[in-house]
């Protein structure tokens, strides 16, 4: 979680930040608590540390494809290009 993402997440006034100072939609500095991005950043930060250990999208979907726990019609389209594109192939 970076510092602007929070600023925009707690602070929806704002519309764009240069540096440190943040502005509204018409150009007006707007003050935002410092306190409260921080508590946001610091409420978030499990999201980045998760998402650094788990295995890539990709291998978790793919295990699921394999476990059997699509619905049937997701199941199937994803065959259907598994079948289309084997590996080995390019």
């Amino acid at each position: 979680m970076n510092k602007h993402d929070a600023i925009y997440a707690t602070h929806p006034t704002v519309i764009t930040i240069h540096g440190d100072v943040a502005y509204d939609n018409d150009g007006k500095i707007i003050e935002y608590n410092e306190a409260t991005v921080q508590a946001y950043i610091d409420a978030h930060s499990y999201k980045q540390l998760r998402a650094r250990e788990y295995p890539p999208i990709g291998d978790q979907l793919d295990a699921l494809y394999k476990a059997g726990v699509f619905p049937a019609e997701l199941a199937a389209q994803i065959k259907a290009v598994k079948d289309k594109y084997p590996k080995g192939v390019s």
